[in-house]
């Protein structure tokens, strides 16, 4: 698989995951984010997708954009705005 691919494949799961908590009512949005994709992706695929967005974060809804940064800010990683 090549890394635009594996971006690709990121971004579609992790926009997923943003139009799930997007829809609840009752929860800090972001933060649930953030807790899903720490629990369950592996620490490669979390180094992959902030890169990503330190480099523009192209396909990325607003709420999964700010859950990345917010991740970055947790993990010490870098994640420009």
């Amino acid at each position: 698989m090549s890394s635009h691919s594996s971006v690709d494949t990121l971004v579609k799961m992790a926009n997923q995951i943003g139009d799930f908590f997007g829809s609840q009512k009752s929860v800090d949005r972001t933060a649930g984010i953030v807790d899903h994709i720490q629990k369950f992706w592996d620490p490669r695929m979390r180094a992959n997708i902030i890169d990503h967005v330190a480099h523009g974060g192209a396909g990325l809804n607003p709420l999964v954009l700010e859950a990345i940064h917010r991740l970055a800010e947790t993990t010490g990683a870098k994640a420009s705005k």
